[in-house]
């Protein structure tokens, strides 16, 4: 069996820009990829204070409860600092409580949906840490689901925070959430309407949400996001005084700098001068978009990598796709063959039948 390869080539123009922010630590990064645009101290373990509610959203959704009525327990008396300001008896649905926990940072809304989603508090703050390992958050420690630093406090990196982020924003109900500017709700008890404490959505106009944050350990700690033409980015910034403006300059050094190309469309791929599989389709299942910088001086490579096999059945793999960024791997797709289908030629019966069906 031997094998072909051939090589497309692509140079990307050269575009020079900066961008800097006053943060402690930073980062902007693409959503779809994990790809860092954008870094400073972004392995710095620090306090995280209310953008840890990300992760308690998080376990939320996925526990399948969202419409399930939660009756309000004695442990918000416990809850201190910023609050929905909920009652004891009263009657929410975990959703309901979700923005309340997004929207105004209700340590009451955290302490609600932990006891309620993990059975005691204790025990909703291990699933807040082993899901934060399943997802390769390497340096977080949770300790409680508000970010309270009076309750041991929550310790994260800016590149955690991104990766959980990225993360949830795949989470359609987290989406909604996080990008609503004002939910209003009526309770057995009483009547809220609540505002996002997240000025981005209203400032920038291509945010799509968020998490605010504050203690006097943490200092400001700000979690965005923002889409614009299919490019879909997330910044975190650790004690930054100036987080507002920072968020709006780093998405717009981001937009500014970078495009996220399709690069492979799934069906029916097409290779410059390859004929060993001229009377056969190769193709490929999937679709590929990867987000490339207008500024990179490294070369966009396609190799394709095509065995030559003599028995050769509709659906087989025969070959693979591999994309490069300089030296580095972007992509892997496998490619497949079918066989081409040959029209039959006509009968002469079949001639005239479709020739009088044209008279008419």
């Amino acid at each position: 069996m031997k094998k072909i390869i051939l090589l497309l080539l692509l140079i990307i123009p050269i575009k020079i820009s900066a961008v800097e922010t006053s943060a402690r630590s930073a980062i902007l990064m693409d959503i779809d990829s994990n790809r860092i645009l954008y870094e400073k101290n972004i392995d710095e373990v620090r306090s995280v204070a209310s953008i840890s509610k990300i992760m308690t959203a998080v376990i939320a959704i996925e526990s399948g409860k969202l419409n399930d009525k939660v009756i309000i327990g004695e442990e918000i008396n416990k809850a201190y600092g910023s609050g929905i300001y909920i009652k004891v008896g009263e009657e929410l649905t975990l959703k309901d409580l979700l923005y309340g926990l997004m929207l105004r940072s209700g340590n009451d809304a955290a302490v609600a949906i932990a006891k309620y989603v993990g059975g005691t508090v204790d025990d909703f703050v291990k699933m807040m840490n082993e899901k934060a390992k399943k997802i390769g958050m390497r340096s977080t420690t949770f300790n409680n689901p508000s970010g309270l630093d009076q309750d041991k406090g929550n310790y994260s990196t800016a590149r955690d925070m991104a990766i959980l982020t990225a993360y949830a924003m795949k989470l359609d109900d987290y989406k909604t959430i996080t990008g609503t500017k004002k939910y209003t709700l009526t309770t057995n008890k009483n009547t809220y309407s609540w505002i996002n404490k997240n000025k981005l959505l209203s400032i920038y106009k291509y945010t799509t949400g968020g998490k605010t944050g504050f203690t006097e350990i943490a200092k400001r700690t700000l979690v965005s996001t923002a889409s614009k033409d299919n490019t879909n980015l997330v910044v975190v910034t650790l004690n930054d005084g100036n987080d507002w403006q920072d968020h709006q300059n780093l998405f717009e050094y981001g937009f500014n700098n970078y495009t996220t190309l399709q690069m492979l469309k799934k069906g029916k791929l097409n290779i410059y001068d390859e004929k060993y599989y001229s009377d056969y389709e190769l193709y490929i299942e999937n679709d590929y978009s990867y987000l490339i910088g207008n500024s990179e001086q490294d070369n966009l490579l396609f190799r394709y990598d095509l065995e030559k096999n003599r028995n050769i059945k509709d659906g087989d793999n025969v070959g693979i796709l591999n994309i490069y960024l300089g030296d580095k791997k972007i992509h892997q797709e496998n490619i497949y063959v079918k066989e081409l289908k040959k029209e039959t030629s006509k009968s002469f019966f079949n001639k005239i039948k479709e020739w009088i069906c044209n008279l008419w």
